[in-house]
């Protein structure tokens, strides 16, 4: 396996596949990602280790992995995945230098969450061996994967890292068309632009905001997702409620005001204190290393679930 930008992302991404089990080429496309790489690597296998998800020492993987500068060392990859700034020329350039060293059968992948997959196959010789492959931060650590298909995507190929995924422990999703924001953005854009709504419009508050999330839904989500909740809890009550709610819901195309003056101040949020909430140095680092714990928590917390989980074969086909 190959991936080009070792930066926190990037990094991250290097430790899930070789925890999984691969030799992996991990090219730095500029020389101060070189100079990091060995130290992110190491504490991302270090806190990968203490969350209890590898089952070796932490310089056997280091040893398993080739940091470079050269595309050269690209060319027995099976799989190469590119992780840069999310700009669309330094990406082409980035696609130039990976095809031209390659093998034809080589898969080319995008962990891109802002552009669209079809837009960037422009840029490919062999835009059917072109995917996106969206990772969640820890990648180590989440189940999360989300593949999505270009317009020219051979939908064969994708299928394949879908399962292929499976063995990194990932519970893929897969997009066969390439829509906007592709499907985790979608939904939890669709949630901040309500929410925002009913803030801004009905007098509730964020923190209360919070809460009805995250002891409402984030009870169940884990385990149900959307459309086993409407099974549990029985499609034709939840019709209901769906059809007096729907012409209610917010429909705007513009940024609440509270976003805009987020945005204009140059509020961070955990990294540097000050978002929608104020955060103090500790509680920042206190967040950091919660949210660590949740996630390995819940990673496998899905796990001892899975029995729970429909088959493909109990999917009814619309």
């Amino acid at each position: 396996m190959g991936v080009i930008g070792l930066g926190l992302m990037g990094s991250s991404i290097v430790t899930s596949l070789v925890i999984s089990g691969h030799q992996v080429v991990a090219l730095a496309p500029i020389a101060a990602d070189l100079e990091q790489a060995p130290g992110y690597l190491r504490r991302h296998l270090e806190r990968a280790q203490s969350l209890d998800i590898t089952d070796r020492s932490v310089d056997y993987y280091m040893d398993r992995i080739t940091l470079t500068e050269s595309y050269q060392d690209l060319k027995k990859c099976a799989l190469v995945l590119e992780c840069v700034i999310e700009d669309r020329h330094i990406k082409a350039a980035v696609y130039d230098k990976i095809e031209s060293q390659v093998a034809e059968k080589t898969i080319i992948g995008t962990n891109t969450s802002a552009i669209p997959i079809s837009s960037l196959q422009q840029y490919l010789k062999y835009p059917r061996r072109f995917m996106g492959i969206h990772w969640a931060e820890p990648a180590y650590a989440t189940r999360f994967l989300e593949i999505t298909c270009g317009a020219e995507t051979d939908t064969e190929l994708a299928r394949e890292v879908s399962v292929l995924a499976e063995n990194w422990n990932k519970e893929p999703t897969l997009l066969q068309k390439d829509i906007r924001g592709f499907i985790t953005n979608r939904l939890m854009y669709a949630i901040y632009r309500e929410a925002l709504s009913i803030q801004e419009n009905d007098g509730v508050s964020l923190r209360d905001l919070d809460k009805a999330a995250r002891y409402d839904m984030g009870s169940w989500i884990p385990l149900m997702g959307i459309f086993q909740r409407l099974d549990y809890m029985g499609t034709q009550t939840e019709m209901k409620t769906i059809r007096a709610l729907m012409s209610k819901l917010s429909n705007r195309t513009n940024l609440p005001e509270t976003m805009e003056d987020i945005v204009r101040d140059e509020y961070r949020g955990i990294h540097n204190g000050k978002g929608h909430f104020n955060y103090s140095p500790k509680e920042c680092e206190k967040w950091k290393e919660a949210f660590s714990r949740f996630n390995r928590d819940m990673y496998f917390l899905s796990e001892k679930y899975a029995e729970f989980k429909p088959s493909k074969k109990e999917e009814i086909k619309s």
